[in-house]
């Protein structure tokens, strides 16, 4: 764009004064699942060695992983997954360096095998893009473009089950956009910056990418170096996966009995300038997902039994008065997802989007069916703007914030069969801006 814990994650001080001789930044936790949980952290050039050590709680018994790949780069982000663990249960970790413990002593806990035994557990979730951290070097001349970055303070004192990053998540400068060196360097700068790091100790965290994470402004498919975009977002992110047969970064995962499905708006993407249409037809040269990720959607889709189904992406969906980045500005491709949603009757399909520096929801109803919404939470720290134009009354909203940085706080809950999801947006305080509420009966096919 222009411009019941179900997982609890508590860090212990081991003592007073802890060194962190060797560490960059983190540790961060990445996906965890019944069995197994992604630690990250990155280390100094000067670092010889890199382990974790682990132990089911109250367990004497304490496990050692070392890290086995290359140190003594420019950028050394070091990845663990820590397997063969039992579900439901706590474990203890800490990092080493060269053999010394490095971090302060840290728990996390496996999610629970609630399936065919228990009600589905309630949930909470931190979301939010568009983080922008000033460098004065690098930065445009006049106000700073970052605001305050204390609202992470807040966020890591929000107790929930983990962060869903939406994109935009740090912004590439001028100097960075056509160099190696520099896409790194932003990664692993804006990443170190203390502000962050109780966050990422504080819960697990997942990620998409929008533009600015992932090249220069507007950049699409024809981003020369969008390889090396998407091998340093496998080194910075923990998620599941990253696309398939080495392309894009979509992914998905479930918590509860809710699946998430990660999109990739930029691997694939036409340049927002190719026209819509061509003698009056949708052009269906446009694309945004892109053929291959379409078809991992639709049948994750139609795999889903999920009572919500929410489909993450850089760009907003539905929005018809936006000036700016859309779905469904992409025809072709937005109208036969349309269909098929209709088609096959997918219930429980919710969007959550980023990008747009602004706060809404947007309705849209369709013949016959449910209505799609569509969460738009934005901007954690960047700038923000006034609702204007033909946004300025949308009649597709249904709620929305705008001049103000903000996070949003989601929670699924009820018993099964009546499950809610409730959306908070919230402030650089954790103050509640504005709140709306959906239950899963409302996003039925009627039948």
């Amino acid at each position: 764009m222009r411009k019941i814990g179900f997982l609890t994650f508590t860090v212990i001080l081991s003592f007073p004064l802890f060194s962190q001789h060797g560490i960059i930044s983190g540790p961060m936790l990445g996906a965890v699942e019944y069995r197994d949980a992604k630690i990250w952290v990155e280390v100094s050039k000067d670092v010889k060695s890199v382990s974790l050590q682990y132990n089911k709680k109250g367990d004497k018994k304490i496990y050692t992983q070392e890290y086995k790949g290359t140190l003594g780069n420019d950028f050394n982000p070091v990845q663990f997954t820590v397997g063969h663990l039992d579900y439901n249960t706590t474990y203890e970790y800490k990092v080493l360096i060269n053999g010394k413990p490095a971090t302060p002593k840290a728990e996390f806990t496996t999610k629970d095998l609630w399936q065919w035994r228990k009600s589905p557990p309630e949930f909470t979730f931190l979301t939010g893009s568009c983080s922008y951290f000033n460098e004065a070097a690098f930065d445009r001349p006049g106000i700073p473009y970052g605001k305050d970055s204390a609202i992470f303070e807040t966020m890591a004192q929000d107790k929930a089950s983990f962060m869903l990053w939406l994109g935009d998540n740090w912004y590439s400068r001028e100097v960075d956009y056509y160099s190696d060196w520099g896409l790194w360097y932003r990664a692993s700068r804006d990443r170190s910056l203390p502000v962050l790091q109780n966050f990422w100790k504080a819960m697990p965290h997942y990620a998409i990418w929008d533009d600015h994470d992932y090249g220069p402004n507007d950049i699409g498919k024809h981003y020369i170096l969008k390889q090396t975009s998407r091998e340093i977002w496998k080194k910075y992110w923990c998620n599941p996966s990253y696309g398939e047969n080495e392309q894009g970064i979509y992914t998905m995962f479930h918590w509860g009995d809710v699946d998430f499905f990660l999109t990739d708006n930029r691997w694939w993407r036409s340049h927002d300038k190719i026209k819509d249409s061509v003698n009056g037809i949708p052009n269906p040269e446009k694309t945004m997902l892109g053929a291959q990720q379409m078809d991992w959607l639709k049948n994750s889709l139609l795999y889903s039994q999920a009572r919500f189904k929410i489909i993450v992406m850089g760009s907003q969906a539905l929005n018809p008065v936006s000036p700016y980045d859309k779905w469904r500005k992409y025809a072709v491709e937005f109208e036969d997802f349309l269909k098929f949603l209709k088609e096959y009757q997918i219930d429980g399909v919710l969007f959550l989007t980023g990008d747009r520096h602004h706060s809404e929801i947007i309705k849209m109803d369709r013949e016959g069916t449910y209505p799609l919404y569509d969460i738009t939470v934005s901007p954690l720290t960047s700038g923000t703007h006034t609702f204007g134009g033909p946004e300025k009354n949308n009649p597709y909203r249904i709620l929305g914030i705008d001049q103000l940085n903000n996070y949003g706080k989601i929670t699924v809950s009820g018993p099964a069969n009546d499950r809610k999801l409730t959306v908070e947006f919230k402030g650089v305080k954790g103050n509640i801006l504005g709140r709306w509420t959906i239950s899963e009966k409302e996003l039925k096919t009627p039948r």
